[in-house]
């Protein structure tokens, strides 16, 4: 039995994960990670000057499922801040700098778990992070941000904008968003082009951390963005995700570029946070 199925079933166990249909909002979160790939290297680049974003933009109201920063002290926060904390103690000095965040279907809180996470690497670290919306098919990270860009990452690659014009910077924040924009039905091909792989080059060498809100592992978008990839976290529904749909997912990818399997809508009612927690923190 692999790490990972040790995992689930440990969840299974204690009651943190069920296999059902239900489609409902849940709350968020509960997590395990295996070690990631002891080939990363880290960064040694600093930012370039003016390599940011607007200074400041008006308007902005954040979901309330961005937790981290709309309830920093709530227990889903600090179930990310955690998530944060035992990626960074796995990858012992060698930071997988590039996190690439998908599931094993819609619905599964993929693209909750991307802001949240790197809004704790921004904010626990104070590293320069940005976060892309990769799903071009139904993109939903920029209104979860507040955002209504009418430009974005489709524009970047197809040549119609520059990087710099659709960067956005959340304010008080500290974190980037670069948005999809509009929706396309040419993802696959752009997202494996080669000015996807130069633009995740020139994001290398500005930031820190590069998270990647990818669609779900069924479509052929994610496998052409998990090349660029140092690691993939895969989320999990609790009470929505099927067996099958996780172990087709985990066939999916390349078992040494998994950083991560995160449970998510667990609930972190009164009595159930401790319960969640000591499984977090386990072996």
């Amino acid at each position: 039995m692999s790490r990972l199925q040790r995992a689930v079933a440990k969840a299974e166990r204690e009651g943190l994960l069920t296999w059902t249909g239900r489609e409902d909002i849940g709350r968020t979160a509960a997590v395990r990670e295996p070690d990631l790939d002891p080939r990363l290297s880290p960064r040694d680049e600093p930012m370039r000057e003016g390599a940011a974003v607007e200074d400041s933009l008006e308007g902005i109201i954040l979901s309330p499922l961005f937790v981290a920063a709309t309830h920093p002290t709530s227990a889903a926060a600090e179930q990310y801040r955690l998530l944060r904390t035992r990626l960074d103690g796995r990858e012992r000095g060698r930071r997988a700098q590039l996190l690439l965040v998908t599931s094993p279907g819609p619905g599964d809180g993929k693209t909750t778990t991307s802001a949240n996470l790197a809004l704790t690497m921004a904010q626990d670290f104070n590293h320069k992070v940005v976060l892309i919306e990769a799903d071009m098919r139904r993109p939903t990270l920029a209104g979860l941000c507040g955002l209504t860009p009418e430009r974005g990452l489709v524009d970047v690659l197809v040549g119609a904008a520059e990087l710099d014009d659709v960067i956005v910077q959340l304010p008080d924040q500290h974190l980037a968003v670069l948005p999809a924009g509009q929706t396309t039905s040419r993802s696959t091909d752009l997202l494996g082009s080669s000015t996807m792989s130069r633009l995740i080059e020139t994001l290398r060498h500005r930031f820190d951390r590069i998270v990647i809100d990818s669609p779900p592992v069924t479509l052929a978008d994610t496998h052409v963005l998990a090349r660029l990839a140092d690691g993939i976290l895969i989320v999990v529904r609790s009470g929505v995700t099927s067996r099958p749909a996780l172990e087709h997912a985990l066939e999916g990818v390349e078992r040494d570029r998994i950083a991560g399997l995160v449970l998510n809508d667990v609930d972190l009612s009164v009595g159930s946070y401790a319960g969640a927690y000591a499984w977090t923190t386990g072996a």
